[in-house]
This record gives structure tokens, sequence and C-alpha cells, in this order.
């Protein structure tokens, strides 16, 4: 009952159901790339992940300083086929496939590199706050 529950959990926020219809089209992304899918702060996307690793949708392996996630190899083929004729007339995940090929052809390191500029431009400065 907790694993049907934990899936149910997963599937009930948009950004999780984004993440697993990319990856029902892709190998495996870096959290890199899936926070540049999302457009969401790093510690965002982690817990998002770490909902669909606890649910056992995802599975991950890390390589040097990149951690990258995939479909787990027990992800139910009835799940993978309702979400792929639930997403098949969707403009968002349309948007979305789109937008991960343009993701795809970046530099990860690069990519990763300007998150990271974006993160401090977007944190307050304290030190700037009292005039």
């Amino acid at each position: 009952m907790e694993t049907t529950l934990n899936t149910a959990k997963a599937l009930a926020e948009l950004n999780r159901l984004r993440v697993l219809s990319v990856l029902m089209e892709h190998e495996e992304l870096c959290v890199c790339q899936i926070t540049a899918l999302l457009d969401l702060a790093t510690p965002t996307v982690s817990r998002h992940m770490n909902v669909l690793y606890t649910a056992r949708l995802v599975q991950s392996r890390k390589a040097g300083r990149w951690v990258y996630f995939r479909l787990s190899d027990s992800f139910p083929p009835v799940l993978r086929q309702w979400l792929a004729e639930a997403l098949a007339t969707s403009a968002g995940a349309a948007a979305d496939r789109a937008n991960v090929e343009q993701i795809l052809a970046c530099d990860r390191g690069e990519l990763c590199r300007c998150q990271r500029v974006r993160r401090r431009e977007s944190s307050p400065d304290p030190a700037g706050a009292i005039e």
C-alpha cells in the first residue's frame, strides 16, 4: 500500500509529471538539465527528484560531479502507456520535448555555470539591502 501511495503522491505534481514525460523519451538527464527544463531552483528540483526516487519511479547514478536520473527498471509498463497516451496531445509536453532538445544541445558544464550565475543574480544582496 505504501508503494501505491508514494506513486500517487509522485504523480500528483505537474513538474514531476514533466520530468517523467521527458525521461520516457530520453535515456537519462543530469540534474542541471532537469533544472533548466523546469526553470526551478536546484534544491526544488532535488526535492522533486527525491519524491520520484522514493516512489521508485526513477533511479540515479553519479558520474564525477554529475548526477543523472533515468526511469527505474521497475517503472510500471501500464503507467508508461497511460502517461504516453495522456500526454500525447498536451501542448505543455510538446513544449518540454522541444525545450529539452535545446537543453541537450548545450554543454553541461556551461549549463551548470549559467544556473549558478542565475542563482547569485536572483539572491538578495545582504550588503546592499541597507542604505
